[in-house]
């Protein structure tokens, strides 16, 4: 994310098309949510369609978000080196290109490399767009737009589903991708006309740590690789754990780099403050948990239970719906409740949903635990970020920012990967035992991170900056 102090001169009258344009970078930026819940019904119909492997299938969802996370903060430093505006219509592009590539392919190779393409898009175009909000209002209109901008999360997830549903079973799962093209032509028609020249900000041009992202997005990508590995030769198999130690080892060079870099891409003492520390956990966790209930969810009622892919659809609405209310619930209460205590019951939450899949199989227990689980994980997202960047300073709340949307697409890749390998036997076909495996861990996980979170997030009476 790109530091959010960037304004416009106090003399400066307000653009007259800043709302028009605030539409159309909304429009953009729901697309790159919504192709990521928008897969997860798709999946089934993707593999049989193309004959696609496990690790395959759980590549069509980490590639994109692994890409996406490891590049976006270099993206945000694009945004001040090359400017918002050019790199808005750049990222805009690329993801549109993309789309119909993936749209397009006939085979693993090639719907992998145009996922990592959309990733690359995104991390162009989610925090340079942000950049020109910011930029394009001022005072109360810049809070007001940036909580639609903040909306646009829980809302692309619910209508990621239900059109991931509708166009499979209707059209196919080609135009789960098709849709975006002509959408992103006419953002890239329109948007021009309406932003005024944004000039790139006066003083230190901030160097592309190009190093830095291609280091902690191997690192991420060796590890996922490892998680997906598992499921096929075993978590203690000799190459799972080589693939591991390498992923440790690339984590650690990534370190050592961010602190001789003259530019980098991470603040590692930013990260490791505790309230920031304990944002991007809530976030990894919780986004993690997410992509369980989508991914597990999907497979179950699809693969196992016989559903189409619109009833699928239907049925994960309320599970998309328990999100966004989860979030409402948990922005309206953490103010008197405080971050901590919503965050362990959110957590518990959603560890009491998960659990409700391992003693009673069927369609409704599926639906009234993941949507149980789903409330409780709404809850995380906001606890994330009023944990992670209600107690930085001013001038490292761009950065904090950026911090947390990393790990969320982070969570997003090890999510899929590990309850890809976990639920093995039941993607295969012919039994349930699987998807029983991966929701008791995925519930284990969910308790085990309540306990976790009542020990890291700082009091919020004692909760400062320079807590650590």
């Amino acid at each position: 994310m790109t530091d959010q102090r960037i304004t416009t001169e106090p003399d400066t009258p307000p653009h007259a098309r800043r709302w028009k344009a605030l539409a159309l970078l909304g429009v953009a930026q729901f697309m790159l949510i919504l192709d990521v819940t928008v897969v997860a019904i798709a999946l089934p119909h993707i593999g049989a369609d193309l004959d696609l492997s496990r690790s395959a299938l759980t590549w069509v969802v980490s590639a994109y978000t692994l890409t996406f996370g490891g590049l976006m903060l270099l993206g945000g430093r694009g945004a001040d080196l090359f400017g918002a505006r050019g790199l808005v219509l750049a990222g805009l592009a690329t993801f549109t290109a993309a789309s119909l590539v993936v749209g397009l392919a006939d085979g693993a190779e090639v719907l992998i490399a145009g996922r990592v393409a959309q990733g690359v898009g995104a991390a162009m175009l989610s925090p340079a767009a942000l950049s020109v909000v910011v930029r394009l209002f001022e005072g109360e209109e810049r809070n007001k737009a940036l909580g639609i901008w903040s909306a646009l999360g829980g809302s692309g997830a619910a209508a990621g589903v239900l059109l991931g549903g509708v166009l499979t079973a209707g059209p196919g799962w080609p135009w789960a991708f098709f849709v975006n093209v002509p959408v992103g032509l006419a953002i890239m028609v329109l948007l021009p006309r309406m932003l005024p020249p944004l000039p790139r900000p006066e003083g230190v041009r901030p160097r592309l740590d190009a190093p830095g992202a291609l280091l902690v997005t191997g690192a991420t990508g060796v590890g996922i690789y490892a998680l997906i590995n598992a499921g096929d030769h075993g978590w203690a198999a000799l190459s799972t754990l080589v693939l591991a130690a390498a992923a440790v080892v690339l984590y650690l060079v990534f370190g050592a780099w961010q602190r001789v870099a003259k530019s980098p891409l991470m603040d590692l003492g930013l990260l490791f403050r505790r309230p920031v520390t304990a944002g991007t956990f809530v976030i990894l966790t919780g986004t993690a948990l997410m992509v369980a209930v989508f991914f597990l969810g999907s497979f179950y009622l699809q693969e196992y239970s016989g559903h189409g892919a619109l009833v699928t659809g239907l049925l994960f609405l309320p599970v998309a719906l328990a999100t966004m209310g989860g979030a409402h619930t948990a922005g309206r209460v953490i103010g008197v409740a405080g971050a901590r205590r919503v965050g362990v019951i959110g957590m518990l939450v959603a560890a009491a949903g998960l659990v409700v899949p391992v003693f009673w199989a069927g369609t409704p227990s599926v639906v009234i635990g993941v949507s149980l689980a789903a409330a409780g994980i709404g809850s995380l997202f906001v606890v994330a970020s009023a944990t992670a960047l209600g107690q930085v300073e001013p001038h490292q709340a761009g950065l904090a920012s950026g911090i947390v949307s990393t790990f969320h697409e982070f969570g997003a890749s090890i999510g899929a990967a590990v309850v890809s390998s976990l639920a093995a036997v039941s993607l295969a076909g012919g039994t349930d035992a699987g998807f029983e495996r991966a929701f008791t861990v995925a519930a284990v996980v969910a308790a085990v991170a309540a306990v976790v979170v009542a020990i890291l997030i700082p009091p919020t009476r004692t909760a400062s900056a320079t807590t650590s």
